[in-house]
């Protein structure tokens, strides 16, 4: 037994487990990322205001973008400096495609619709087709995407959020 001990101690020596983290700390090291610079502050954005809005039917107003529409603001635009805007928008029946169905676009940084009611159909450029949208359908469109409104049903309603609150709508047709 004593000679087994002896043996042991005369044998190289093994690493040992601290050794072994040391080391693969300083690869791990090497094999990162160099660390880039800061980059500058973002500017400081307004604070937002608590806000609720509640619904009433007076709301709906027809001082939008489309005739063919009513716009109820939920005062996102206020509460957010212009940041960003959210309105339920109300179609008014019937749909009448030579008035609703002129190719356009919005600059805009961000824009999202959701269907509250009924159903929206729209065509949209870049190769993305025709979609009919129905309650309870979302979808991002892209900046400066092409696109148009087809049909919709008599109670179709949508829910819109754009970014920035102001934006321009840029007709394509006539």
């Amino acid at each position: 037994m004593a000679s087994k001990r002896a043996t042991q101690r005369n044998a190289k020596p093994s690493k040992s487990r601290s050794t072994v983290r040391v080391r693969a700390k300083k690869a791990a090291v090497r094999r990162s990322a160099p660390v880039k610079a800061r980059a500058a502050p973002a500017k400081a954005r307004p604070k937002q205001k608590f806000m609720v809005h509640r619904f009433s039917e007076q709301g709906f107003k027809i001082d939008g973008l489309r005739t063919y529409a009513r716009y109820r603001d939920l005062g996102v635009k206020d509460a957010t400096h212009g940041q960003a805007i959210a309105h339920v928008i109300r179609f008014l029946p019937p749909c009448d495609p030579k008035v609703v169905s002129k190719n356009h676009f919005h600059d805009v940084d961000f824009q999202m619709i959701y269907v509250l009611k009924g159903w929206l159909k729209s065509e949209f450029g870049d190769g993305h087709g025709t979609h009919t949208m129905k309650a309870g359908d979302a979808w991002l469109q892209p900046p400066r995407i092409q696109h148009k409104v087809l049909d919709y049903s008599d109670d179709c309603e949508v829910l819109e959020i754009v970014l920035p609150g102001d934006f321009d709508t840029v007709e394509l047709e006539k």
